[in-house]
């Protein structure tokens, strides 16, 4: 079904089969390329893309297996360790027993009782994942990032390396492994939908225990050579023996009333006049269903995608219902949020709290910002505000907040001097406080960061008096906004170098410090559920 020859994509190539029926009203024919023109003699002929997606193979599992060979051969499940924690990542090993992503951990442990379970550490994840990227950006530089371990490359003209599209992808592969240490799958195909589909096929098959193939429970023998070039001539055959699943778009809801239909795979999906599909799954859906069944996908590969949203989120090991505790939490991630809306030059526009109940009732509550804004004080209070509307009594399961509607912050903002911060001093006897409090915070912390997490968290007590505000209903949060922006601007500015200079625990509100220094949420953090004894 799949051809592995070498050539098939380097030009010329035929078009996919079934591209060449007529396209149904509301759902026009794109066109046979997709801005790719190859010239010869002073004509201009159809290039087919060239799409490669690369997925690592179990890649929490497998960094854990590289930093500890001893778990090399074992079943490894990463993720929340504690009875309301998710499987993040497992081993080839651990899913030859049934164990998958996103599985309640307390399931896993049922079907595989021996295997080594593993708190996830995000930090460590994203620096092989650095490496990652720093290999795959000298292929093309077209690389969209998919999370820490995927990514699409456009490599229909490539930088420094003109291969055929099956030696591209295994000197990819090649130097991925080199670089990180850790296996990966790679797919090749004409567009996002193919490759993505041909990376999959790529990966090792799962083998169960007790199998006389041969190698490890879990993983193919002889070892899967991780690579599938999906030629052009043969996409729609690839694609259509895939179960409908299998597109985006296609979620369980939509699942179901395919099938109720009758469609279980995409060749089955294909067959279902245009008119009938909108008719059962709306307009939009329908079409769009549509198309992908065709392999009718244009969807460019976008370098440095901008996050839609940046945000937190925390599963308790106990339902709470202590209003106090959830401002704490509300705090700690508003915390780090503002801090990476710092870093990262962008303000946010609304911000979204998302609150799950003890009976897994989840519900959210938005308000726009206005303006746009990194101040952590604005969000706070906003936070605080929306916090305040929820009725907590029956016990809250998760919490979590996300600043959205993200905008590059405007040339004109403009970074202060500390010192320049006393402007707002006699703007009013609680702002003077809170001000005065903050910028001498802010001096004390850029001298002292570095000798301690106590002395910096000792010398951000006054940052302590400019957000501790207790906003209750309404429009409350509007007075934390209200005097002065330039000032705070100044202040939290400075906060946000000292932090990129010395570390995110460096400098922080009184509120958050602990034992242990500023206890402000980290990326990655109870991102897969609490661990084991976690309170």
């Amino acid at each position: 079904m799949v051809d592995r020859a070498p050539d098939e994509l380097a030009g010329g190539a035929s078009r996919p089969r079934g591209a060449e029926q007529s396209a149904a009203p509301g759902c026009s024919e794109p066109p046979a390329h997709t801005g790719q023109e190859a010239s010869a003699g002073g004509s201009s002929a159809p290039m087919p893309r060239v799409i490669v997606h690369v997925d690592m193979d179990a890649f929490f599992a497998s960094v854990e297996t590289l930093d500890n060979p001893e778990l090399r051969g074992k079943p490894v499940v990463v993720g929340g360790t504690g009875p309301r924690g998710v499987v993040a990542s497992c081993s080839y090993e651990a899913r030859a027993y049934g164990v998958r992503s996103a599985m309640p951990t307390f399931e896993a442990r049922r079907l595989c009782p021996d295997a080594v379970f593993l708190a996830g550490r995000y930090s460590r994840y994203a620096e092989v994942s650095e490496q990652l990227h720093r290999v795959l950006a000298t292929f093309t530089p077209l690389v969209e990032a998919i999370g820490l371990d995927e990514a699409f490359l456009d490599v229909s003209r490539p930088v420094g390396r003109s291969l055929p599209p099956h030696e591209l992808a295994a000197a990819i592969r090649r130097d991925v492994v080199e670089a990180t240490g850790i296996e990966c799958s790679v797919g090749v195909g004409t567009s996002k939908l193919i490759a993505k589909l041909a990376s999959e096929a790529a990966k090792p098959p799962v083998v169960p225990p007790g199998s006389t193939t041969g190698g490890a429970a879990g993983m193919a023998s002889p070892a899967s050579p991780g690579i599938m070039v999906v030629d052009p001539a043969q996409e729609i055959e690839f694609l259509h023996a895939h179960h409908v699943g299998s597109l985006w778009g296609a979620g369980p809801a939509t699942v179901r009333r395919l099938e109720d239909l009758g469609v279980h795979s995409v060749g089955e999906l294909a067959a279902v006049p245009l008119d009938i599909l909108q008719r059962r799954l709306g307009a939009a859906s329908g079409a769009h269903l549509y198309r992908l069944s065709r392999s009718m996908d244009e969807r460019a590969v976008v370098a440095n995608r901008r996050a839609k949203s940046l945000g937190h989120e925390r599963t308790f090991p106990a339902d709470m219902s202590d209003p106090d505790a959830l401002r704490f939490e509300l705090a700690r991630m508003v915390e780090a949020i503002s801090e990476r809306l710092v870093a990262e030059g962008l303000h946010a526009g609304r911000l979204t709290l998302k609150v799950r109940f003890a009976d897994r009732q989840t519900i959210t509550r938005s308000r726009a910002l206005s303006p746009a804004t990194c101040s952590a004080r604005v969000l706070r209070a906003l936070g605080t505000t929306l916090l305040g509307d929820v009725d907590i009594s029956r016990g809250v399961r998760l919490l979590g907040v996300a600043a959205g509607n993200l905008t590059r912050r405007s040339a004109s903002f403009r970074q202060l001097a500390l010192s320049e911060a006393q402007v707002t001093r006699g703007a009013s006897r609680r702002r003077k406080a809170a001000s005065a409090g903050t910028a001498s915070a802010g001096t004390a912390s850029a001298g002292t960061a570095s000798a301690g997490t106590a002395s910096a968290g000792t010398a951000s007590a006054g940052t302590a008096s400019a957000g501790t505000a207790r906003s209750g209903p309404g429009e409350a949060w509007q007075e934390e906004g209200a005097g002065d922006p330039e000032a705070w601007q100044a202040v939290e500015g400075a906060i946000g170098r000292v932090r990129v200079r010395y570390g995110q625990g460096a400098l922080g509100p009184l509120s958050l410090l602990s034992k242990n220094g500023i206890d402000m949420a980290r990326q990655g953090e109870s991102q897969w559920g609490p661990g084991e004894g976690e309170t």
